[in-house]
Order: structure tokens, then C-alpha cells, then sequence
């Protein structure tokens, strides 16, 4: 399961997202609905919900930020951002001070297209690891915190799903 806090429309919500056998799993503020996706498009996905109520899901990546998109539901737009350090349960220092090595993994089914690091290499806070396309965007994977990378388990050009280890860092 991945959860995240992302900034739609001017409001935080807190987000889960869990696949089960071929269909999703999502919780939006404690709400949870069970979706069947469909990508129809590059950036073009079809959502129908467990009460049968679809809808058509447009994603646009904002060219100066990496966390930030254009997301058009049914046409209209909400501007949302992930955020990334922000994790529930977690304040945003927390990982800077956190024992215990750091699990890199992937966010989303996709494509590795960079690996930055190797093993035995020293690493800081907020340091790019790995680039992983997802939806034909590429998406940076930095460590939340100082240390040293233990293991590499991506390589260039690899398919990895949603969830995979992709490195290491203690």
C-alpha cells in the first residue's frame, strides 16, 4: 500500500492506494472506493468506481516541477501536488532522524531510466537515486535522509511494479 498527503484544489488529503488482483483499492480522507483503471491515452486513464460511476481521469505533469500536476477529472481542473516528504504518521523531519535503513521503492508500475547510485556510495538527504517513467513521466526518487546505499536492485531499462525495492540506504 502507498500513502501520501497531496494538495488538491487547495486542500490536503490524506491518500492510500492498494491494488488487489486487477482492480484498486482507494481511500481519499478515510473514504474507500474500489476502481477498476483503464489507461485510454498516454496520460488518459478510466476510473469506474464499485458503484459503477465512471470517470475519465486526464493527468498533465507541470514542466517546472516535478511533484506537481494538472489533473483533469470529467474536464474539470484541480492542480494537485504530492508531497512526497510528507507521509501520515510522519513529521517532516522525522525522516532526517529516523534509524533503520531507508527502503527506496517504487511508487507506481513503470519503467526504471536512471540508476544514480551503487552500492557502498555515501548519500545525502533529498539526493536523486533513481528515475523511474511512470504515465510517460519521469519521476525522481531521492533518500529522505544521510547514509549509505546497501543495495541496487534497479537497473536501466528495467519494468518494475508498483511497490518494488528498488535500492537500499542505511
Amino acid at each position: 500500500m502507498q500513502q501520501f498527503e497531496v494538495d488538491a484544489g487547495g486542500r490536503t488529503r490524506k491518500i492510500s492506494v492498494a491494488k488487489t488482483g486487477d482492480r484498486f483499492v482507494v481511500t481519499v480522507d478515510g473514504q474507500t472506493r474500489t476502481m477498476d483503471v483503464m489507461r485510454s491515452g498516454a496520460h488518459t486513464l478510466s476510473l469506474v468506481d464499485d458503484s459503477g460511476r465512471g470517470y475519465e481521469v486526464v493527468i498533465a505533469a507541470d514542466p517546472g516541477s516535478p511533484s506537481r500536476f494538472t489533473v483533469r477529472v470529467d474536464g474539470a481542473p484541480v492542480t494537485v501536488t504530492v508531497n512526497g516528504r510528507r507521509r501520515w504518521g510522519r513529521r517532516d523531519d522525522h525522516a532526517a532522524t529516523a534509524s533503520g535503513p531507508q527502503r527506496v521503492i517504487a511508487p507506481m508500475p513503470g519503467k526504471i531510466v536512471r540508476v544514480l547510485v551503487k552500492t557502498g556510495d555515501a548519500v545525502h538527504a533529498r539526493q536523486p537515486l533513481v528515475v523511474v517513467e511512470a504515465m510517460k513521466m519521469e519521476n525522481e526518487l531521492r533518500a529522505a535522509r544521510d547514509g549509505t546505499v546497501a543495495e541496487v536492485h534497479a537497473r536501466e531499462g528495467q519494468s518494475v511494479d508498483a511497490g518494488a525495492l528498488l535500492v537500499l540506504v542505511q
